[in-house]
C-alpha cells in the first residue's frame, strides 16, 4: 500500500492498493477510486463492538475496500478542514484519539472505543468521556480539525490545554482535569470551568479548532427560524 496526503486545508487522501490488498473506513468515508476495488459493509467484529464504535463517533458498519486488480486508487476527503495524520502503528502499540478522528485503516489495525479513567474528565472535558482507540500493527490515518500542532512531553512534565484542543496522545500520557481557579476567571476569563492537564512521558497531538468551537460560533449567525 502506497499513500499521497494532498491539498493544505481541504486535504485528500489517495491510497494505492496492489491486489488483494485492503483497507477499511466508516460507511460513506470514501470519495472516489478506480474500477477493479471490491466494496464490503458490515459490523465488523460483531453487533457489540459495531454499538461500540457508535458510542465513539463513528457508523454502525464499516466498508472494506479490496482490490481485485495489480493497482487499484482509492481517495478518502475529511468531514471538515483541517489535517489528516498517517500512524504508524507498531504491533500492540496504540494512540487514543478524539472522538470520531478515525478516517481508515489497513485491516489488521483494531478501532474500538476507550473510556477516560477519570469520569470528570470526560464529563467536563469538552469532548466526552469516550475516545478512539487505534491499535497496530498496521497504518490507520486520523483526521483533525484545524491546524494540528504536537508537543513532546517529557516523563512528569505537564500541559495545560482548553480540552477541546486535544486531539490524539499517547496512552502513556495522562490526562486530568482540573478546575481553574477563582471566581472572575470564572466569570470573565471565557475559557470556561476547567482545563485539561496532559502529563508525560509521551506526545500529543493538539488542533487549533475543535468542531465544537467553530459550531458555537456559527450558530450565532444562523436564524433560529
Amino acid at each position: 500500500m502506497e499513500y499521497k496526503i494532498h491539498g493544505t486545508v481541504m486535504q485528500a487522501l489517495e491510497i494505492q492498493l496492489g491486489q488483494g490488498e485492503s483497507l477499511y473506513t466508516e460507511s460513506g468515508g470514501m470519495a472516489w477510486m478506480t474500477d477493479g476495488i471490491d466494496m464490503q459493509t458490515g459490523t465488523k467484529g460483531g453487533i457489540g463492538k459495531a454499538l461500540g464504535r457508535m458510542f465513539s463517533g463513528e457508523s454502525f458498519f464499516l466498508t472494506t475496500y479490496t482490490s481485485q486488480v495489480p493497482q487499484g486508487m482509492i481517495t478518502f476527503t475529511p468531514e471538515s478542514p483541517g489535517k489528516i495524520i498517517p500512524l504508524n502503528l507498531p504491533a500492540g502499540h496504540s494512540m487514543i484519539c478524539q472522538k470520531d478522528a478515525f478516517m481508515c485503516a489497513q485491516e489488521s489495525v483494531q478501532l474500538e472505543m476507550h473510556f477516560r479513567k477519570k469520569i470528570g474528565a470526560g464529563l467536563f472535558g469538552g469532548e466526552g468521556f469516550i475516545l478512539q482507540k487505534l491499535t497496530g500493527p498496521g497504518v490507520a490515518f486520523v483526521e483533525i480539525a484545524g491546524e494540528v500542532q504536537m508537543v513532546e512531553l517529557q516523563a512528569g512534565q505537564r500541559l495545560k490545554v482548553d480540552p477541546g484542543h486535544i486531539a490524539m496522545y499517547e496512552p502513556t500520557c495522562n490526562y486530568d482535569i482540573q478546575m481553574i481557579k477563582g471566581v472572575m476567571n470564572w466569570l470573565g476569563g471565557g475559557e470556561g470551568l476547567f482545563l485539561a492537564t496532559v502529563t508525560g512521558p509521551g506526545k500529543v497531538w493538539l488542533q487549533t479548532m475543535p468542531l465544537s468551537n467553530l459550531a458555537s460560533k456559527l450558530s450565532r449567525y444562523i436564524s433560529a427560524g
